[in-house]
């Protein structure tokens, strides 16, 4: 996962759920907790979210984590770009698949009938 993906996967889990903890983003993302720590205040350097106190709460390590309109914005753009490389990458894969599908074509059709695999043909 590139650094856009994981800005845009952080930016989409605290918006979903502003009280998650590092521990319980790191869980969701797959990731250690480390990494996370990273990322968390990466996007809070950037200006993209907002680091709150849980005024209430005896752990005064927790935070509410809050989209300024920034990285409201951003997740936006990342989101976007996200998309066309998936988009490009989708492409690359159908063109690969087309070129396996005609390379098996054209070597069952220089086999011999017994030859030729079972299973199902497109």
């Amino acid at each position: 996962m590139d650094s856009e993906e994981l800005h845009l996967q952080v930016l989409r889990l605290l918006n979903q759920n502003p009280n998650l903890s590092q521990r319980q983003i790191a869980r969701e993302l797959g990731l250690s907790v480390g990494k996370t720590n990273y990322a968390v205040r990466a996007v809070i350097n950037k200006g993209w979210v907002k680091a709150q106190n849980f005024s209430n709460s005896p752990n005064k390590r927790r935070y509410i984590y809050q989209l300024t309109p920034a990285g409201v914005s951003e997740k936006a753009q990342l989101a976007y770009r996200h998309l066309q490389r998936k988009r490009a990458e989708h492409e690359r894969l159908m063109a690969e698949i087309e070129d396996l599908r005609a390379e098996v074509e054209e070597t069952q059709g220089e086999a011999e009938p017994a030859e030729r695999p079972a299973g199902p043909q497109s």
